[in-house]
Parts: C-alpha cells; sequence; structure tokens
C-alpha cells in the first residue's frame, strides 16, 4: 500500500505521489505570535510532525518549511496596548512558540521564515499580479481582484456570490469590490513600513505565505498544510493570488481539525486558552504530545481534563513497559539502543495505517496490543521475547514521536547523574526494608514502602526483587 492523504481541494483521500521521485516538499502554516500557543495552535505542530516523520521513515528526503508571522494587526494593537515596540511583541512570542514546538518533541522545520525577512518577494509577486490584471494599487494599498479570479472559492468549497466582505480593512470604500482582501497595506502614523512602488506600508496577511512558500520550496511544491480555521479566508486567498501569479503552488492541502473546549473553538477571546507553558505543569510534555498525537489528525478534539488524564495514563502503559523491558535485557541488547524510524522495520499492519492518511489512532492501538504481548513476555523473564517486542515497540513510537528511550524523552547527562544519586538513596531504602521482612517486622517494611511512596517513588515487588519508579 503506498500513502494516501485527504487532500481538502479534491475533499477525498489521493494516492501521494511527489513531485520529484524520492522527494517531499512541505509547508505549514506555522505561529502569527500576538501571544504565546495554547494547545490549539500546538496541535498543527504535532500533527504535522508525525507526518514529517512518517515521510522520513518511508524514505523520503523533506524539505520541511514553517513560517512565522511576525507582523499583523493583533501583533501591533498588542503592542499599542502594553506601549511597547511591536518586534518586542513578535520575538517574545516567537521564542514562547519555539519552546512550545520543541518541548513537545517537534522537529525543527529546515528552515522557518519570518515575513519581515521577505518583503521584496512580496513586492515582486503583487508586481505580477497587478501586471496581470489580477491586483490593483488604492491610496498606498494594494488588493485582489477576486473577481478577475473564476476560481476563487475552490479550495473552500464556496461561491463567492454568498461570500462577506473581507475583514480586512477599517473600510471598503477603496476596494472595486467589499470582498477583495487587501495584499498591502498603506502606512500609517505609528505603524512599521517598507517601501514599495506603490507607497510605504505593511504585509496584508494572505500574501506572505505565497511568498515565502515559493521561495523556499519553488513555485509547485507538494503539501501545504495547516489548522482548519485557515482553510478560509486564508488559505483560499494563498491559492487564488498564487494561481492568478502563475505558480502552480500545493499539490495537496492538508488540514488538522480544532481543538475544542465544550464545542466552542479554543481562543483567546473566548477566554479558554490553555497555554501549552501551563499545560506542561499539569502533565508531562510527552504525555500532552501523546494527547494531541492520538486522535487522528483531521477529526475534533474536544478539550477535558478526564481526557488529558486517560491519555497520560495509556502513554504511562507504554513507557511501564519500555522502561521494565529495557532493564531486563540490558543496556548492550540492539533493542535499548538509538533506534532509527524505518519502514522497512515496523510491522505491516502499522505500515498499512499510517499510509491510510495517517491513521495514527490504528497505529497506536498496535502499539498497545504490542505492549500487552511485551508485557507477558517480561512477566515470565523471557529476554528474547522481550526484546523482540521492545525493538517492535519504540520502532512505532519512533515515528510517533513518543520513544521514552529517544531525544528529547531520554535522560540527559545531568539528569542521568541526578537518578544515580535517586537510585543508590532508594536502594538503601530498599534493603533496609527487604531486612525489615526478614525479620518479620512486616510494619517497619509497609512504613519505609509508604514513606518512599509519599516522596513520588513506587515500589513493585518482582520475582527478580523489588523494583522502583519515580511518579512526577
Amino acid at each position: 500500500m503506498t500513502l494516501r492523504l485527504h487532500d481538502t481541494a479534491a475533499r477525498t483521500v489521493r494516492e501521494f505521489r511527489p513531485l520529484h521521485p524520492g522527494k517531499v516538499s512541505l509547508y505549514l502554516c506555522g505561529a502569527t505570535v500576538q501571544a504565546p500557543p495554547h494547545i490549539g495552535h500546538i496541535r498543527s505542530g504535532v500533527s504535522f510532525d508525525i507526518l514529517v516523520r512518517w515521510l522520513r521513515a518511508s524514505h523520503y528526503q523533506v524539505t520541511y518549511c514553517r513560517n512565522v508571522t511576525d507582523i499583523d494587526d493583533k501583533i501591533l494593537a498588542v503592542a499599542l496596548h502594553e506601549e511597547i515596540p511591536w518586534w518586542v511583541v513578535a520575538e517574545r512570542n516567537q521564542r514562547a512558540f519555539t519552546r512550545g514546538y520543541d518541548v513537545l518533541g517537534c522537529l525543527p522545520p529546515d528552515v522557518e521564515p519570518r515575513a519581515t525577512g521577505h518583503v521584496p518577494e512580496m513586492v515582486e509577486l503583487m508586481r505580477r499580479l497587478i501586471d496581470a490584471g489580477h491586483a490593483y494599487a488604492e491610496h498606498g494599498d494594494v488588493y485582489f481582484d477576486v473577481r478577475s479570479f473564476p476560481a476563487y472559492g475552490a479550495l473552500s468549497g464556496q461561491r463567492i456570490e454568498h461570500m462577506q466582505p473581507a475583514a480586512d480593512t477599517e473600510d471598503n470604500t477603496a476596494k472595486r469590490d467589499a470582498r477583495d482582501f487587501a495584499l498591502w497595506k498603506g502606512a500609517k502614523p505609528g505603524e512599521p513600513f517598507w517601501p514599495t512602488p506603490w507607497g510605504p506600508g505593511r504585509p496584508g496577511w494572505h500574501l506572505e505565505c505565497s511568498a515565502m512558500s515559493t521561495k523556499y520550496l519553488g513555485p509547485t511544491f507538494d503539501i501545504h498544510a495547516g489548522g482548519l480555521d485557515l482553510l478560509f479566508p486564508h488559505h483560499e486567498n494563498e491559492m487564488a493570488q498564487s494561481h492568478a501569479a502563475g505558480d502552480g503552488f500545493a499539490r495537496y492541502w492538508l488540514h488538522n481539525g480544532l481543538v475544542r473546549i465544550g464545542g466552542e473553538k479554543m481562543s483567546k477571546s473566548l477566554g479558554n486558552s490553555l497555554l501549552v507553558g501551563t499545560m506542561i505543569t499539569e502533565v508531562r510534555p510527552v504525555e500532552l504530545r501523546y494527547y494531541l498525537g492520538q486522535v487522528h489528525y483531521r477529526s475534533e478534539i474536544d478539550y477535558s481534563p478526564g481526557s488529558l488524564t486517560e491519555a497520560a495514563t495509556a502513554y504511562q502503559r507504554i513507557e511501564g513497559f519500555v522502561t521494565r523491558a529495557a532493564e531486563l535485557i540490558g543496556p548492550d541488547d540492539p533493542s535499548t539502543g538509538v533506534l532509527l524510524a524505518d519502514s522497512a522495520s515496523l510491522p505491516a499492519a502499522f505500515t498499512a495505517a499510517m499510509d491510510d492518511d495517517l491513521g495514527v489512532p490504528q497505529a497506536l492501538a498496535l502499539v498497545h496490543d504490542s505492549v500487552r504481548e511485551g508485557n507477558a513476555a517480561v512477566a515470565v523473564t523471557d529476554a528474547a521475547g522481550t526484546a523482540k517486542w521492545l525493538g517492535e515497540v519504540r520502532a512505532m513510537l519512533g515515528v510517533l514521536g513518543l520513544d521514552p528511550l529517544a531525544p528529547p524523552w531520554s535522560d540527559t547527562r545531568p539528569a542521568a547523574d541526578l537518578r544515580a544519586v535517586v537510585d543508590a538513596l532508594v536502594r538503601v531504602a530498599l534493603e533496609q526494608r527487604e531486612a525489615a521482612r526478614g525479620r518479620k517486622d512486616y510494619a517497619a517494611a509497609d512504613a519505609i514502602r509508604a514513606q518512599l511512596a509519599e516522596a513520588g517513588v513506587t515500589v513493585e515487588d518482582t520475582p527478580r526483587g523489588p523494583r522502583w519508579e519515580l511518579r512526577t
């Protein structure tokens, strides 16, 4: 089975055939950095990180571009409200987004362009559109003429006569049609601006992505990805202006479902944002990644604390097996070393699930099946069977970015040193517990176990002796 992906433009699942054999070019609409990220923002990062990992495991050479919108009406509004420069708002929130992606184990993009660094490319694109009769300049603004492009609305499946006016200007008096959208906004007092042949100003939201994606991926590239909330008007406008300029642009459009709370879209305006920085104090980052990635990327997530707890527990079952298995077979076994995700080493059913439009729910079900088999092997001290299941589980987890023994979830050197110290101290307590049990002083043994539990150390008695685990 070959990879098949749901193409929003085609409204169906299509076989994926890259423009150039063995190579994939992918553009992800990244952050508009007016605020730090909530889990709704970061979901697209996790969803398409899994796509990148699967493409690379399937032996594609991937060029991954994820942009940053660092100039925007919302950024300027925050700067005005806080009485600070706009670039301070953009810079601090870009760093927050980078931390959010990193802490959830998302691979870095090959290039992460900023809008403000690509004004010359935007000017050139506007020039092409004006020359082709698809855009016009008016009082320092530049607008895209939606009626000049008959296919406008094709991506989102809308008819132009049913569309509302573009809500990107204070009034529409300068537009030929209220639905025309701004490519460039003329300079206003106190706002940043860049020179153009049509006067100083700043980019409109949509223009930047067309300019940046084609600069780094070429006039025609394979995949354009982003959240479903960007389908209209952002992606519709990107496609229209790019096709109108003569570019082939994206060959496949992928959209991830939204994160909602009580049926409402997560947003700062509704006061229901769950910031990534806050969420990772409730559960570990890897557990939050599991939560956001476990649902099919096109499905909605309706957040609740209970569902997050269930996801964390599910991941802990996987992690528990990997930890116990690695302890049983020892560090010299290849299954406990560094594993590279490779489709050739994966179960056929897992590969089929991932090739079927990234069927992560089915893939995770296979992970849990293998964990149960692996736990059975651990229980009877079957080292060979344990190594087999551990290798299989870790190979699958590597594709999903969830392998406990791989970066960023594996211990760093300082953490490993600290664990060695903690291990020595816990072993002293366990030896005292075993001595108490040997003299039948069960009250003292139970008291030691209870004290360790209060400190976050759980003790499990096994045929090979007690083992401990630190619960966060």
